[in-house]
């Protein structure tokens, strides 16, 4: 869907993006991380048709954005930290400009206009001046605007700055809908708990570099990189899958017991003990079976799922999730 290949970008400042590449898969919700100052709306903007990088080239469904940067506006969606919104139109007025702006017919741009308020939940207040709105509004507004021509891509640059609790939980919510419909978004931000709920895949950048080795996936359970061409890297890409057993009670040889059986421990801690298992579909039923046929008592078995930041951590310093813990 999205394929970065060597980009480079320069300010007369400096280099702000050092040999990008990257790839994005059709349907994925990828966030884009890293301290302020990485890059990452420069490369936002870069893949938005906004910027022409200084070397190398992006692809937008196949579209390369330098030679054909109308076709990409037409295809993607934009919403910049920094946006304004004429807060003398009302809703509907800032909608119906959107659109046309952005190549719907006339005819068309009323039923645009209408089904963008639906989609965040604006459509009670069509005639509310944009001005009048709280800031988690003006949010949505702003994400209503980005999505009235109905593109198949959706960038939003720190989307949930300055957002209260639940208006933050009220826009992960429409980011997981917007992917349950097979958008391709790409989230960015410094804060890596505001991606928790709704990401699949990470890219980290720092210093205009990517770092962790390329596209994480996020499948809840390890982290495996995927490679420029999207498909999966030759190496880490079979990182261990993590479950933790819990045992009804301690038990002083459960170390000799668990290797016995040829399982892999990580850590040992009471009653509860963390395994590591083959990226294998059967791996988890052909371990719960052993154990309880050697006799341990089982209590629980659980998959092990790291969260953002410590899969962000593990990957940037080049270990999978977990290869830190000892039994």
């Amino acid at each position: 869907m999205i394929d970065a290949e060597n980009v480079v970008y320069d300010y007369s400042s400096g280099r702000a993006l050092r040999g990008v590449s990257f790839v994005v898969r059709a349907g994925a919700v990828l966030a884009l991380v890293g301290p302020n100052g990485a890059g990452k709306s420069t490369l936002m903007r870069c893949i938005a048709a906004l910027d022409a990088p200084t070397e190398g080239a992006i692809a937008v469904q196949g579209i390369d954005t330098q030679d054909d940067p109308r076709a990409i506006h037409a295809s993607l969606g934009y919403l910049p930290d920094i946006y304004g919104l004429y807060d003398r139109l009302s809703v509907r007025q800032c909608l119906l400009y959107a659109a046309r702006s952005r190549g719907v017919p006339s005819g068309d741009a009323p039923a645009a206009a209408e089904a963008a308020a639906a989609r965040v939940g604006l459509s009670d207040r069509m005639d509310s001046l944009a001005g009048h709105l709280s800031r988690g509004l003006r949010q949505r507004l702003g994400i209503a605007q980005s999505l009235v021509h109905r593109p198949r891509v959706l960038l939003l640059d720190e989307p949930a700055s300055g957002l209260d609790p639940e208006a933050r939980a009220s826009l992960s919510e429409l980011i997981r809908s917007l992917a349950g419909d097979g958008m391709t978004l790409i989230v960015s931000s410094h804060i890596l708990s505001e991606l928790e709920d709704y990401c699949s895949e990470m890219l980290m950048l720092r210093e205009g570099e990517v770092v962790g080795g390329g596209v994480v996936r996020l499948d809840g359970t390890a982290h495996r990189i995927v490679d420029a061409e999207g498909g999966q890297a030759p190496e880490g890409s079979a990182q261990p899958v993590l479950v933790r057993v819990s045992f009804a009670a301690p038990a002083s040889e459960l170390l000799d017991q668990l290797g016995a059986l040829g399982l892999s421990v990580r850590r040992i801690e009471d009653a509860d003990a963390i395994l590591a298992l083959p990226p294998d579909p059967e791996a988890e039923t052909t371990t719960l079976s052993a154990l309880v046929q050697a006799g341990l008592p089982v209590r629980g078995f659980a998959l092990v799922r790291p969260t953002l930041e410590e899969t962000y951590r593990a990957a940037a310093s080049g270990q999978a999730f977990g290869d830190g813990d000892q039994a």
